[in-house]
């Protein structure tokens, strides 16, 4: 093939390619991880960042689940759940608390459920259970249960979660890859053998960036983090493109202290939490624009 035919097919296939990201749309949440601002306040300020819904875990009280529903309605916010496995009791009571939470979480009818599932100190098979019985009521609901990638769960990491893919093929995922950063200390490329085997099966993205020995830099937008960033972002678009459907959804997760790094002496935050999920949106916005 002469090179200039070289260069026009190269050509084509980059204009396919971010053609397909321009199609797709991508649905922002925020995080309420560290929030310490009333209801109101916060679904105000998420809302006028640019967000299009929050995730959180299911409120206690009657009180807080009333002001998160009517927060959510006044502000035309979308949300998705956090839910998870309690580590804390016996296996059988921890599956059946599961189940139950779920059951009742669905019923808000979210977006998605992301779960912290299982431990690393249970066996494949335990943490399968979880898998199994959340599988069940969600397909029941119609609404998509999805596992995040994280450490002290059974995909604390990435061989743990390949072995879970090949006993439960349907295994759908949350890519929070800054714990695998830290878990296998390097910062792990989209071309990583073991990492493209799990693409395929990401639903859902929390946008943090790590590096190898810690879950979350101090602060995206510091040029020494340039490379780190830059390697997430790669993984991240790769997941956008060639997901099948035509809505993905991201959740902006830079978290508080300790994840966010304080001043010795002082417990003062050495960035801003807030400031970091809407830059590293407003960044992820602009890669799939260009």
């Amino acid at each position: 093939m002469h090179q200039f035919s070289r260069l026009l097919l190269a050509i084509a296939f980059i204009s396919i390619s971010f053609n397909s990201i321009a199609q797709k749309q991508v649905l922002f949440f925020q995080t309420d991880w560290g929030n310490e601002l009333p209801m109101d306040d916060f679904l105000a300020k998420t809302k006028a960042d640019g967000y299009d819904g929050i995730e959180v875990w299911m409120p206690r009280s009657d009180e807080a689940k009333q002001k998160l529903k009517e927060g959510l309605e006044k502000y035309d916010l979308k949300v998705l759940f956090l839910h998870g496995t309690n580590k804390g009791l016996p296996f059988e009571e921890s599956l059946k608390a599961y189940e139950e939470g779920l059951r009742y979480i669905l019923t808000w009818k979210p977006v998605k459920v992301n779960s912290h599932t299982g431990s690393d100190f249970w066996t494949l098979e335990q943490n399968l259970a979880f898998i199994k019985a959340g599988q069940k009521i969600a397909q029941e609901s119609g609404i998509p249960l999805i596992h995040e990638t994280h450490r002290g769960r059974f995909s604390n990491t990435l061989p743990a979660t390949l072995e879970m893919i090949e006993a439960f093929p349907e295994l759908r995922l949350n890519l929070d890859i800054s714990h695998w950063m830290v878990v296998h200390e390097k910062l792990i490329q989209k071309q990583d053998p073991f990492l493209k085997s799990v693409l395929p099966h990401i639903d859902h993205i929390h946008s943090r960036v790590g590096f190898a020995e810690g879950p979350q830099v101090n602060n995206p937008a510091a040029p020494e983090w340039k490379h780190a960033v830059e390697v997430h972002m790669e993984i991240w678009k790769e997941i956008i493109l060639n997901f099948p459907e035509d809505t993905f959804t991201i959740t902006t997760e830079f978290g508080p202290p300790p994840y966010l790094p304080t001043v010795p002496f002082s417990n003062v935050p050495i960035a801003d939490q807030w400031e970091a999920n809407v830059y590293i949106m407003n960044l992820i916005k602009k890669h799939l624009n260009d």
